[in-house]
């Protein structure tokens, strides 16, 4: 080992070379300066001399070859100086003593460079074993880590598996057939209800199997070990407790490495599903017991609504329809009849009979009540609109026509629609109409793909459509096919039993509306309205009533006669052709009584006293007249016929 001072020096290349020949210098001086003392106490020359030699062998020990050569050369010519200055003594012979010097100076600097490549190579090889068991360490370390990981993720997924069976109740084993060892997972001991500590055995879960499947298990246990493929069984088990459980094993063989057969499989308890299936099933035989016996009720029912359906019919066929008299139940009963078809039903009568009533009658009463009832009055409408009102029209079909707009006839598609005062209807509408009938298609206006809808049509008018039909104003294949159930609606005159009935509904409707209580209908009053013929029906009477009503300062009901006494501009049969209708009349005829009945009125159109109540016709049917004969209205307002 070197001293600790040249060690720590030879960590610098520089002072390394300085403390190395300095060695040298130092062991040859304190060579010669300890022969000299020696010498001076009379110690033997041949003695003294070797202290040279001793510091060339430990410079080229320690300092290596090139100090040791120059400890070689100091001491040769240090020797050489004291021989010469009879230092020595005189016998000392000094050319062998320094061929002595040489050759070990030789064989000390072999030594030296062999012991420093020596030392030089293990250094070497230290480094080279330190650094591959450093690596080495390292990558066991890396191992040990993953495989600390692997254990830790191996416990992670052993713990789910067990909770996932926990949860869905259902172990895991395997089966060696050719050493009859079993494996349980920790569930399957729960399901068995044995202790982990022991051994699972054949005859250990035939311990549990119930005796009335321990025979069939048995055998099935060993099939599977002599056919060795895969089976599938269900059996119960008893617990300790006397409770049974119902057990579901499915099995998977498979081959080892060795090609000895195994058994992998699972086994899960489905007690629960097997209470649950038994509930079920009594629940269903419950639940159709019930059915029989709603069934049983239903049809007691049904026919008990049939004989109580029957006695309403007789009082009060219909809630918004107010009546009891022949005419009507007549009306009521046909009404009864048609409405479960899908028969077109043309609705006829005066106006302000409730054509419009009986129409939404038969929609609720039809198998179509839960959808669509679309109301159109073909009067109100511009005859110009009329076809894109009904049909609809594509964009772009005429001007305005900005976007694609549905019809009337696609939005009550599945449903019922009402055509008001078809015979207000323009001739090329009557044939798009038509076609509608006969094949339940259309197209929209401006449109050329056809649209089929399924709708049951319900039309109404006053007019009288035979002589329109004979007049050319009305398209008799049309006629015909909207002809198919007709209804004729009775005139109030004609049901003059019904008038207490109504106004008794009437008043309670309208005092009710205006917050007033009425108890009482004057006498008088009531025979006014029996005794009066009501040429605007049902719609006059409304118009009476309602103004009665708002009039009324007190509990008892009454009205002003003089409401009830006007004379028409016309005599009777004039009055019997208004209440047919304005359109079978020429213009000239049209525009002579609509004046006359304008100037009665004081230029009023709606209202018991307006023109349209004097003519018998819907306000809507009157002003559409005033408009297309260009009538002003406005001029009557002063001139008022008076009142005979």
């Amino acid at each position: 080992m070197a001293f600790w001072g040249i060690s720590r020096l030879t960590r610098r290349p520089a002072l390394a070379v300085v403390a190395r020949y300095g060695l040298a210098v130092a062991s040859v001086a304190t060579a010669l300066g300890t022969t000299l003392i020696l010498r001076h106490y009379n110690f033997p020359a041949h003695f003294i001399s070797h202290f040279t030699l001793i510091a060339i062998g430990i410079t080229f020990w320690r300092a290596g070859t090139g100090p040791g050569v120059l400890a070689y050369l100091l001491s040769s010519l240090g020797v050489s100086i004291l021989a010469r200055n009879h230092f020595l003594l005189p016998t000392f012979d000094l050319e062998p003593f320094l061929i002595l010097y040489a050759i070990a100076s030789l064989l000390m600097g072999w030594f030296s460079a062999s012991r420093r490549r020596a030392e030089r190579f293990l250094i070497e090889a230290r480094n080279n074993l330190e650094l591959r068991v450093a690596e080495r360490t390292g990558e066991l370390t890396r191992a040990n880590e993953d495989l600390q990981n692997t254990q830790a993720e191996l416990r992670r997924r052993e713990a789910y598996l067990a909770g996932a069976q926990r949860l869905s109740h259902t172990g895991s084993f395997g089966w060696s057939v050719s050493t009859g060892e079993i494996l349980w997972s920790e569930e399957t001991y729960r399901i068995f209800q044995y202790d982990r500590t022991m051994t699972p055995t054949v005859e250990l879960i035939l311990q549990r199997v119930h005796p009335e499947d321990a025979a069939l298990v048995k055998q099935t246990i060993e099939r599977a070990a002599q056919d060795r493929k895969d089976f599938w069984h269900e059996y119960r088990l008893v617990m300790p407790d006397g409770a049974v459980k119902h057990v579901n094993v499915v099995v998977r063989a498979l081959n080892d490495e060795s090609g000895s057969i195994e058994f992998v499989g699972a086994v899960m308890d489905v007690t629960a599903a097997k209470e649950a299936t038994t509930i079920i099933f009594n629940a269903r035989d419950a639940l159709e017991k019930a059915f029989e016996e709603i069934k049983t009720l239903k049809d007691q029912l049904y026919k008990e609504n049939i004989a109580l359906r029957e006695e309403i019919d007789k009082t009060s066929m219909f809630d918004e329809i107010v009546g009891s008299s022949e005419p009507l139940r007549r009306v009521l009963t046909q009404v009864a009849k048609v409405a479960a078809t899908d028969s077109t039903v043309l609705i006829l009568g005066e106006t302000g009979t409730g054509k419009e009533m009986i129409a939404r009658a038969i929609h609720r009463r039809s198998k179509r009540s839960n959808r669509a009832f679309i109301r159109v009055n073909c009067a109100a409408i511009p005859p110009n609109l009329i076809a894109s009102e009904l049909f609809g029209h594509e964009k772009g079909a005429f001007t305005g026509a900005t976007q694609r707009r549905l019809g009337r006839f696609e939005l009550a598609d599945g449903g019922t629609i009402f055509l008001d005062e078809i015979g207000e209807l323009p001739g090329e509408t009557q044939s798009a109409l038509l076609r509608v009938l006969q094949e339940r298609e259309f197209e929209r206006v401006g449109g050329s793909q056809s649209v089929a809808v399924d709708v049951r049509v319900l039309s109404a008018t006053n007019r009288d459509l035979r002589a329109a039909v004979e007049a050319g104003t009305f398209r008799q294949d049309l006629f015909y096919r909207l002809n198919v159930f007709p209804i004729h609606m009775p005139s109030l005159r004609e049901r003059m039993d019904d008038i207490p009935l109504l106004v008794e509904y009437l008043i309670d409707h309208y005092s009710k509306k205006v917050g007033k209580k009425i108890r009482n209908i004057d006498k008088k009053t009531l025979q006014l309205f029996q005794d009066y013929k009501w040429p605007g029906n049902i719609r006059e009477l409304q118009n009476v009533i309602e103004r009665a009503v708002v009039l009324c300062d007190s509990d008892t009901f009454s009205i002003d006669e003089t409401w009830l006494k006007r004379d028409l501009p016309h005599d009777s049969a004039q009055l019997q052709t208004s209440l047919r209708g304005l359109g079978r009349l020429n213009e000239a005829q049209a525009r002579e009584m609509i004046e006359a009945a304008l100037a009665e009125s004081g230029g009023r159109v709606s209202g018991p006293s307006g023109a349209a109540a004097l003519l018998g016709v819907p306000r809507q049917t009157l002003e559409s007249k005033i408009t297309s004969l260009g009538i002003n209205k406005h001029r009557f307002k002063s001139v008022r016929t008076p009142s005979r």
